[in-house]
């Protein structure tokens, strides 16, 4: 849920600012894996950035639909609940059904 919400309120504070729409989103995405990069160095685990899972992704969904429905002109919060939900909900079907991006396997 964390992921989700911090996806879009980073991308709802950088269109506040007047920033353009795919920054928006970025910093969006940006300061939604920021979070799980420090929890990650703090516990001593591998960065889940480096693993396959959906995180980048579904923090890319969250972030980018809600600036995608804000420049539509659906309200605010109508918007940030939309695209928290979508993002909380593609990070969820990832855990419960173990969905991952395709590894890199390097050559022999």
């Amino acid at each position: 849920l964390g992921l989700a919400a911090y996806a879009v309120f980073g991308a709802a504070k950088a269109l506040s600012f007047g920033i353009p729409p795919v920054p928006a989103m970025l910093m969006g995405v940006l300061t939604a894996c920021a979070g799980g990069i420090i929890r990650d160095v703090l516990a001593g685990e591998p960065s889940i950035l480096m693993r396959p899972e959906l995180y980048v992704t579904a923090a890319a969904l969250a972030s980018g639909l809600h600036v995608g429905l804000t420049l539509l002109g659906l309200p605010l919060y109508a918007a940030s609940l939309i695209a928290a939900t979508a993002g909380f909900a593609l990070r969820g079907a990832a855990i419960r059904w173990k969905l991952a991006l395709p590894a890199y396997r390097g050559s022999r």
